[in-house]
């Protein structure tokens, strides 16, 4: 059974904009679900609603089995991280932390343990008597995150937290969420544009696209066995390699490129797409490509490549590198065929 249920759920606003259109959404107790996908495809608004920033046009929000669609944001046990940490400059970071357990009705002694807790938790010792504009953009994030998760509530929210921080401290913060997220088991919801922080953090990847689910799973799921052409484009730095063609007699055919495949399909046009780290050289591969491009990626190479089918990408582990301009066999190790008309996988 689903802890978060979020059933056809439509939001349209004044202006007409459609940003979320019926998506059906779970999210399972304790489970870390993260909505992902490029500016404007409805995964801040969806989370708004849930967080009853934002009302729905039509649908149902259920949480721990009750209906919340109409509750206020007070109403609901949420724990809600915004981007912006949102902090209150005249109070320290120990006010702060506990600020939101005043509204609750705890008394004094329960708030200074609660707060105690969890700054334990986090590490957050020598700030608590800080202000903060005496701390760091990460050391912000984390408090911001601590006042978010002192309420314990039922369910976290997090929108695009780590958007701000440099690359280093969002490796450290992505691995102190989680951390934090596995030991107290509260099911969580987290937004992001970053398909690596959502590969690495989530145990359910929804990804979304103007305003529906493509597809959701996990992170393997997800990235393997991708349900279209766009998540098999949005999903993997660099992008899967497409080559438009036709399934003839049992194989794939483009120009310069005929694939046998592993058992028949209907006849008509289709994409095959590849991913980079699938692309090998061979000496007698089926495909001749000329190198244009070597990017060294120090723990790999992104070797760019013109074929007579079009442009490839081929990742190889090989420090040497390629000569651009040299002329290279190409097979492929795992391909999948996508209905270019509908850009579902077949």
């Amino acid at each position: 059974m689903s802890f978060l249920e979020c059933r056809e759920l439509v939001k349209t606003f004044a202006d007409g904009t459609r940003a979320v259109q019926g998506i059906d959404l779970h999210c399972g107790e304790g489970e870390f679900a993260v909505l992902l996908g490029p500016s404007g495809c409805g995964k801040t608004t969806t989370l708004r609603m849930v967080a009853g920033l934002e009302k729905p046009t039509a649908g149902q929000i259920v949480l721990a089995g009750e209906d919340i669609t109409d509750c206020s944001p007070a109403e609901r046990d949420v724990g809600f991280a915004f981007q912006f940490y949102a902090l209150y400059p005249h109070l320290k970071v120990e006010d702060n932390i506990g600020f939101p357990l005043e509204s609750m009705g705890l008394n004094r002694q329960e708030r200074r343990q609660r707060v105690a807790d969890i700054v334990e938790r986090l590490g957050l010792g020598a700030l608590v008597g800080r202000y903060p504009r005496q701390l760091s953009g990460g050391d912000q994030q984390r408090v911001a995150l601590a006042r978010a998760m002192v309420r314990r509530p039922q369910i976290y929210l997090m929108d695009e937290p780590l958007g701000t921080l440099d690359a280093g401290l969002r490796l450290e913060m992505r691995e102190m969420i989680r951390a934090q997220q596995l030991d107290a088991g509260i099911a969580t919801l987290y937004v992001t544009h970053d398909q690596e922080e959502a590969m690495s953090l989530a145990d359910q990847v929804v990804v979304m696209d103007e305003g529906r689910i493509r597809q959701s799973g996990a992170a393997a799921l997800v990235y393997d066995q991708p349900a279209d052409l766009f998540v098999a484009h949005f999903i993997g730095s660099p992008s899967m390699n497409f080559i438009t063609g036709e399934i003839r007699e049992d194989c794939f055919v483009a120009p310069g490129l005929v694939w046998p495949l592993a058992e028949p399909m209907r006849p008509g046009s289709a994409t095959l797409g590849v991913r980079p780290e699938f692309v090998r050289p061979a000496v007698k591969g089926r495909l001749r490509a000329e190198v244009v491009r070597d990017e060294y990626q120090g723990a790999c190479r992104y070797i760019h490549l013109q074929a007579e089918c079009g442009r490839l990408v081929m990742r190889m582990a090989d420090r040497e590198g390629v000569a651009v301009g040299a002329a290279l066999g190409l097979d492929f190790v795992r391909v999948l065929l996508f209905d270019p008309a509908s850009g579902k996988r077949l």
